[in-house]
């Protein structure tokens, strides 16, 4: 029989695993950088944000995808870094 909504599970652990790394890339880059602790929500959104700014950065130096899921963590937490770095400049001007 076949269960009514059974794709949905996988999208939903997805989407939770993916919440779940950027809140890691987040505090990380958030502790590197010494932010002060930016909380729950916003280490999640700065997480995500430097996922997508460190993969950026890492495929114009030519490593775009080929480094694996620790290599994609490191990008996310150098993206974080790179984006607190930007917003801390801009907020100081």
């Amino acid at each position: 029989m076949d269960q009514i909504g059974s794709g949905a599970a996988p999208a939903f652990t997805g989407i939770i695993a993916t919440l779940v790394i950027g809140l890691i890339i987040g505090f990380i880059a958030d502790r590197i950088m010494g932010a002060g602790g930016l909380g729950l929500l916003w280490s999640i959104v700065l997480g995500l944000v430097g996922s997508v700014v460190g993969g950026f950065i890492f495929s114009i130096f030519g490593a775009g995808g080929s480094y694996g899921p620790i290599g994609q963590i490191v990008a996310g937490i150098v993206g974080a870094c790179v984006v607190l770095f930007v917003a801390r400049k801009l907020r100081s001007a």
